[in-house]
């Protein structure tokens, strides 16, 4: 699915905005530096605007054709009074938030349920998502697969470091949670093995393990966290269960080849454009060979544009699907 979306969202048919033309989106923001979602949900409001769309965010006029509603971060209560049976609704889901958090506390039970009383479609980000939910018993309202994408205003590659094996090769990570599964001791293996002659590596978000020669900076707004990225040359994720990992997903935008352990949408979103790894002993010759052929990692880097994305909610929300059936 999201080999077909990368080939042919650009054929997507997305209704023509008018000044007039409003959506609804239901999401509750936290302020930059925030998680993946956040930042995923800016991007897709901007591009919106930028083709015409007025945003009501958490309200729902009587005449509003059609509302995204963002997994379970809005208030269900206000949507589920607001809803009228002329407005198209579409669902944004997360997950499953118990596989990749590691623990059941009935929230993807929540979303589900409120799948069933809201929605018209649903939307998930992988297909690694809506088989795992599959698998768990889940079944949700008309499925279909779009991947998230970065901002291009900010997550580009434009004025990249350049590549150079004669000097030392630079890595990097970038995680906004500090769950353990998102890595930590992936990373503290690399910490406590790499070669440091041959690598520097730096790490930015919270990292919940001590680290002796990785560099870790806090959490960046959006603009700082791109300008490092595009002066590192290898993006490495160790997370597990990570249904679409919008940090992988700005890393290759920013032109930058990735080893990503072989789990949740990871190998989706980097088709040919990195290495995969099962255990971080595989990680060095990992990195060997993709040092030694980075210019064909780099050339196959092919995750979507937002505009493209948008067009495909966009169709969804119209409720005229140019989307193959999952």
């Amino acid at each position: 699915m999201i080999n077909w979306l990368i080939r042919h969202s650009g054929k997507v048919k997305t209704p023509v905005p008018q000044d007039s033309d409003v959506l609804s989106i239901f999401h509750e923001y936290a302020p930059p530096p925030s998680g993946g979602g956040h930042q995923f949900m800016r991007a897709l409001e901007a591009e919106l605007k930028t083709r015409g769309f007025r945003i009501e965010n958490n309200t729902l006029s009587r005449s509003t054709p059609a509302c995204l509603f963002n997994s379970y971060n809005f208030n269900f209560k206000q949507l589920l009074k607001q809803k009228h049976r002329q407005c198209r609704m579409v669902h944004r889901v997360d997950g499953p938030v118990s596989v990749y958090r590691g623990m059941d506390d009935g929230t993807d039970k929540r979303i589900a349920k409120i799948n069933n009383e809201l929605a018209d479609a649903s939307i998930f980000q992988s297909q690694f998502s809506l088989n795992k939910h599959r698998e768990l018993g889940f079944e949700f309202v008309q499925p279909c697969v779009i991947m998230n994408a970065a901002d291009p205003q900010i997550f580009h590659r434009h004025d990249r470091f350049p590549f150079d094996l004669n000097r030392k090769i630079k890595l990097i990570s970038t995680s906004w949670s500090d769950n353990l599964n998102k890595g930590a001791e992936i990373y503290q293996w690399l910490d406590r093995n790499l070669d440091w002659s041959r690598y520097e590596y730096t790490f930015i978000g919270r990292l919940p393990l001590p680290m002796r020669n990785v560099q870790v900076i806090a959490p960046l707004e959006p603009e700082i966290l791109a300008t490092h990225l595009r002066q590192s040359d290898v993006f490495i994720t160790a997370s597990r269960n990570d249904p679409c990992s919008n940090s992988l997903i700005e890393a290759l935008s920013c032109g930058l080849p990735a080893l990503y352990l072989n789990s949740g949408g990871h190998p989706e979103i980097t088709g040919n454009a990195g290495l995969s790894f099962e255990h971080p002993e595989e990680i060095p010759s990992a990195l060997d060979r993709l040092s030694v052929a980075y210019s064909t990692y780099q050339e196959a880097i092919a995750v979507p544009r937002i505009q493209d994305i948008a067009g495909c909610y966009l169709s969804i929300l119209g409720g005229h699907s140019a989307l193959p059936p999952n």
